[in-house]
Parts: structure tokens; C-alpha cells; sequence
């Protein structure tokens, strides 16, 4: 487990206060080219705009075989973490009150325990906390977090034609959206995924319940409580 969570964490991290106790497996049992796919980009319409129905294209999307992308309107979701497939760093993914000016290349999802919070839910590669907002939809996918909200609670986005690497969540419930401002939102079960601008280092939890509609995001896109 020792040598695993060093593949996952970035080169730094170690240095960091330990929080992460326990890397959960979803996909070990399903072959590699099975748990790879490209996910099309849906759209997250204004709440006060009549939508189409939500298209089937974003809630089931097609296979493929890892690095095999569907062109700049579909990302990558790989099951192996960014370390398994030879990249350092972050891929451009900040930390904190940080202001994320360019999406990321790539992102990394990672399922932990951690002493704050001993059940399942998401950090990313710099072992941020991830979080949902009740405010949301899941299906269809819907951000109604913006501007100011989003200055707080800055979604995780990622570059067209980008990858998301996984550890512990099935890549079944990973998803995209693109939001009002042409961003490309990562979600899990439907649900659009933030980080909090108060969560200034590793394994820190401080945007979990507040206002009673944020919460820490488990694996599946369930709200993660004791």
C-alpha cells in the first residue's frame, strides 16, 4: 500500500500532514481496455432558460481504449493514475484560493479515507479535497455554481481533449459538462465537482457542510458524511 500511494501522490505531497489512509479499488477486477472509455461534453443549461431533454450522448458514453481520445469535444478517462502512465506533476491543477487561469492537461480523481473523514470521498492530485453542492443537478448534469460561488468553490475543470486518471473510482461514473462560461466541469455520478478556495493544504476538509449544501464527493457522486 506503502509503495502505491507514492505512485498517487505528486512528488511533493509526502511532505505534506498525512491524511490519506486507505486508497479504495473499484475497477481491479475489469481488464484495463474495459475500464478506459471517451466521455462526450454535455452542456450545463441556465436554470432559468428552458432546456431540451438531456441528451443520452453525456450519461452513456462510448468505449475506448486508453489514449484513444474523440476529438476536442470528448475527454479520456483512464483507469490508472497520471504516475502509471509515466507523468510528474500536477498537469496544471492549483492548490487553494489559487485561481485556476488555464484548465489542466490532465486531472486526477483518487478515492481515500482519511483520519477527518474515515469514509470513501475524492481528492485530487495535489490531495485537495473534492467536493458536491446540493444546489446541483445529476440528471441531467447542471453546475448552478457561478461567479461568485465559483470564485469560492473554483469547479475542477480540465482541457478539451484531456485526460482523467483514476484511482478508486470507476470510470462508469465520470462525466463532463461544459459550463455557461465554455469550461469543461468534471463530474462524478452526474454531480459537477469543486475544490474549496479554504482549503489551503493537503487533507484539509473545511468546506465540509458549510451552508448545509457542501459536501465532501464520494466515488460514486454520493455526499460523503460519517
Amino acid at each position: 500500500m506503502t509503495s502505491f500511494l507514492s505512485g498517487l501522490l505528486s512528488p511533493g505531497a509526502a511532505k505534506h500532514r498525512a491524511t490519506v489512509a486507505t486508497v479504495l479499488a473499484v475497477c481491479g477486477v475489469v481488464s484495463l481496455t474495459a475500464c478506459g472509455k471517451s466521455i462526450q461534453i454535455g452542456d450545463s443549461k441556465d436554470p432559468s432558460t428552458p432546456a431540451p431533454a438531456p441528451a443520452t450522448s453525456s450519461a452513456l458514453p462510448t468505449t475506448a481504449a486508453p489514449g484513444q481520445g474523440a476529438g476536442n469535444s470528448a475527454l479520456q478517462v483512464v483507469d490508472s493514475t497520471a504516475r502509471d502512465a509515466g507523468l510528474n506533476g500536477t498537469g496544471g491543477t492549483v492548490v487553494g484560493a489559487a485561481v485556476q487561469e488555464t484548465p489542466p492537461k490532465w486531472v486526477q480523481l483518487s478515492a481515500v479515507t482519511s483520519p477527518q473523514l474515515p469514509v470513501a470521498h475524492l481528492i485530487n492530485v495535489n490531495q485537495a479535497a473534492l467536493y458536491r453542492f446540493d444546489g446541483d443537478t445529476a440528471a441531467p448534469s447542471q453546475s448552478n455554481c457561478k461567479d461568485a460561488c465559483a470564485s469560492k468553490w473554483p469547479p475542477v475543470i480540465i482541457k478539451e481533449g484531456g485526460n482523467v486518471y483514476l484511482a478508486g473510482v470507476n470510470p462508469k461514473e465520470v462525466g463532463a459538462i461544459r459550463r455557461q462560461d465554455g469550461q469543461v466541469q468534471v463530474t462524478v455520478g452526474g454531480w459537477p465537482v469543486y475544490r474549496f478556495s479554504g482549503d489551503a493544504g493537503a487533507g484539509d476538509l473545511n468546506g465540509q457542510g458549510l451552508d448545509g449544501k457542501w459536501f465532501a464527493v464520494g466515488p460514486t457522486g454520493q455526499k460523503a458524511v460519517r
